[in-house]
């Protein structure tokens, strides 16, 4: 956080080069989010780059009262949403390549990891888009509650609910359909 602000004073006092900095920390994990959201990962880079001069522009109203990371984030995604509006995107999730595999030269290994994160995927598809994005929000960028509530604008306690929702539905059309997902069983 501090490394942030020091970055943010940097810029607002005339050194555009330390924004790089700042791109380099935020652009994979705003990208991952994004490209969830739009399904395209060429729509993704578009709205991420446009995202990230939004941010700069608006560097200045950034007023220090939650995390930088929250209000970049809370810009980035009402940047989104906007673009949605406007083209009539929808949000839909995309599958994640595998980046690391225990042994990559089991293939049964691969087709049970690339099976569940399918799985997975498809319930978190199924959800409404505002359970969607809190479960993306929390478990993909690893915001906290309150990150998460600041940056959609709802109390701690509405964030909570709603994501507790989110896995009970998730949970139950696993049971549904005779399955077992040991991730969806925990309270994480």
């Amino acid at each position: 956080m501090e490394e942030d602000l020091k970055w943010i004073s940097e810029v607002l006092s005339g050194d555009k080069q330390a924004y790089g900095n700042i791109i380099k920390k935020y652009k994979n994990p705003l990208y991952a989010t994004i490209v969830r959201m739009t399904k395209n990962p060429q729509d993704a880079q578009d709205l991420v780059q446009d995202a990230f001069i939004k941010v700069y522009h608006q560097l200045e109203k950034y007023e220090q009262k939650g995390s930088f990371s929250s209000w970049l984030y809370r810009v980035a995604i009402n940047h989104c949403m906007d673009q949605f509006r406007k083209k009539q995107y929808s949000l839909e999730l995309v599958g994640v390549n595998e980046d690391s595999v225990v042994n990559p030269n089991n293939p049964e290994v691969i087709f049970l990891k690339k099976e569940k994160q399918r799985q997975l995927e498809r319930l978190i598809a199924t959800l409404p888009d505002d359970e969607r994005m809190i479960i993306l929000l929390r478990y993909v960028n690893e915001l906290t509650y309150e990150e998460i509530g600041e940056l959609v604008g709802m109390p701690i306690t509405n964030v909570r609910n709603k994501l507790f929702r989110a896995k009970k539905k998730m949970r139950d059309t696993v049971i549904q359909e005779g399955g077992y997902f040991h991730e969806l069983s925990n309270d994480r």
